[in-house]
């Protein structure tokens, strides 16, 4: 048992259900005194890729972090995360990490999102966030933020990853990548929805473990 103030500790890490550095670090200062070891699939073998064949952030979010957990018997967290652009029609949502194209790199992505809104003047946009944390078997819980924005004509700052030197975030009147680490786990999209789950902290210890102790490694 653990103290009534002490933070609920897993007896097994919990797998960041990723390879994105930016994603990692991010959520590695997020979860940062948690009382919970975070690993990524960097901690482990070469593993088959998921298919994120999902029509919306939460179906992909769930696959990964399912798919996960039953490959390393660990419990898992992966998020589905891109960009909304309104005048593009919601686009280039679940596609975010290859608009441009499979495999396309950030800059590529930023290339043709510009083109894309090239004359445009309607420029809102959100990032949005899904969390999905599962273990091998059953259902999976899921965690949503929101941040939004406007794109900018031209990408500024050399912070973060993605998007960010595009999406210009107004409170700040900065892009996300021109503001630190910090300031944007704050404002982000992913630092509501892992703010969110770090509220629920508590509740989501005793979930997995319970959960856990129904499916012994």
């Amino acid at each position: 048992m653990n103290d009534p103030g002490e933070t609920p500790k897993l007896d097994r890490p919990l797998v960041l259900a990723t390879r994105n550095r930016g994603k990692i670090s991010e959520f590695k200062e997020l979860f940062s005194g948690s009382g919970v070891e975070i690993r990524s699939l960097d901690d482990f073998g070469p593993l088959p890729p998921v298919v994120e064949d999902g029509k919306t952030f939460e179906d992909n979010a769930v696959k990964k972090a399912r798919f996960t957990a039953r490959v390393l018997g660990l419990p898992a967290l992966a998020d589905d995360s891109g960009l909304t652009v309104k005048a593009l029609e919601g686009k280039p949502g679940v596609l975010s990490a290859r608009y441009a194209r499979e495999g396309a790199t950030d800059r590529e992505n930023n290339i043709r999102l510009l083109d894309r809104m090239k004359g445009v003047e309607e420029r809102g946009a959100a990032f949005i966030c899904i969390l999905a944390i599962a273990v091998p078997r059953g259902p999976a819980l899921v965690y949503e933020g929101i941040c939004e924005g406007v794109i900018s004509k031209a990408p500024a700052g050399n912070q973060g990853f993605g998007y960010d030197p595009l999406f210009y975030y107004p409170p700040l009147k900065k892009t996300f990548a021109q503001i630190s680490p910090a300031q944007k786990n704050r404002v982000s999209h992913r630092g509501k929805a892992m703010a969110e789950l770090r509220a629920d902290l508590d509740k989501v210890c005793i979930w997995l473990r319970q959960r856990l102790s129904e499916e012994p490694l």
